[in-house]
């Protein structure tokens, strides 16, 4: 029962230590993405999509 309880805690500090840096940058590179200059025209088309008649 120990060991499993030894495994539990290297996985969970694993997953904390290695996962969730991996995640924030991730998620930095998603706000960077959407609010770069060269994006703004593409997103700007894309928000005027719905109210289009076509």
């Amino acid at each position: 029962m120990k060991a499993i309880i030894h495994v539990e805690n290297f996985a969970s500090s694993l997953v904390s230590t290695l996962w969730t840096p991996i995640f924030v940058g991730i998620f930095i590179a998603i706000v960077v993405y959407a609010l770069w200059p060269r994006n703004k025209s593409l997103f700007d088309a894309a928000a005027r999509m719905p109210l289009r008649e076509d």
